[in-house]
C-alpha cells in the first residue's frame, strides 16, 4: 500500500498527490491519503465517485483525515 503524507498542504494538492498515486497504482491497489485539510472530504469523495475508484474507508480523528482508496 502506498502512504501520501499531505499532512498541512492546502486543497487541491492533497487530492493531486492522491491522483498520481492512483494513476500509477495497479488495479486493486490500495493507497492511503493523509491530510489536514478538512476540504479533503467532499474532495476524495467526488474524485472516487467521479473516477470509480472504491473508497474504502475514511478515518477522522484531530483534525487528520485518512482516506482508503483502491484503484478500479
Amino acid at each position: 500500500m502506498k502512504i501520501i503524507d499531505a499532512k498541512g498542504l492546502k486543497c487541491p494538492e492533497p487530492l493531486m498527490l492522491l491522483h498520481k498515486a492512483i494513476y500509477e497504482a495497479e488495479s486493486g491497489e490500495e493507497v492511503r491519503l493523509i491530510s489536514t485539510d478538512p476540504m479533503s472530504v467532499p474532495d476524495v469523495k467526488k474524485f472516487c465517485e467521479y473516477l470509480e475508484h472504491k473508497l474504502k474507508e475514511i478515518k477522522e480523528s484531530d483534525n487528520l483525515f485518512e482516506f482508503t482508496v483502491i484503484k478500479k
